[in-house]
């Protein structure tokens, strides 16, 4: 039986509009939120609070660029597995969530099982990184690599809508 994800908390526009102040720049201070919500910094201290507790907030992070830190091989890599069933699945994510060099880690439908997003210094690193992951894992039937050329936008935000209006 397949159970779908809880809903998450009910967010009103203030909640919403802290999360997209937030995403443009987590390192705000609560006075200056407060200010840019037309709300009290212990509210809005509250608030986020609350949405930390809820998981709706997940982390706060720095965004660093990839080039200036020497990791400019950019790959998108799908990933075809053998066999397929609830244990080898979670096991396969529990490895791939492990490894530095994944950014991301997305299951997928359609002719692929895995869609990761992969960071490397060098080609010769991300050879290696395929080797000792996909070459060296026996339920790994196919993978594909697509070398990212240029990016022309890479952005974290979630979209936000204000919330429905109850209707009469």
């Amino acid at each position: 039986m397949t159970r779908m994800p809880a809903a998450g908390p009910a967010l009103d526009a203030l909640d919403l509009h802290l999360l997209d102040l937030l995403q443009d720049d987590a390192a705000l201070t609560m006075r200056t939120l407060a200010e840019r919500a037309g709300s009290s910094p212990a509210t809005c201290q509250r608030r986020i609070a609350a949405m930390r507790a809820s998981g709706v907030l997940m982390k706060q992070v720095a965004l660093v660029d990839r080039q200036q830190v020497g990791r400019p091989l950019t790959v998108f890599v799908s990933v075809e597995l053998d066999r397929q069933n609830d244990a080898l699945l979670r096991q396969f994510e529990q490895r791939i969530a492990a490894e530095p060099a994944v950014m991301a880690c997305y299951e997928v439908s359609g002719e692929f099982d895995f869609l990761l997003v992969v960071s490397a210094a060098s080609m010769q690193d991300y050879h290696a990184f395929t080797r000792e992951l996909f070459s060296s894992n026996h339920n790994v039937r196919n993978f594909k690599s697509m070398f990212a050329m240029h990016c022309s936008k890479f952005e974290t935000r979630v979209p936000l809508a204000a919330p429905a209006t109850a209707r009469a």
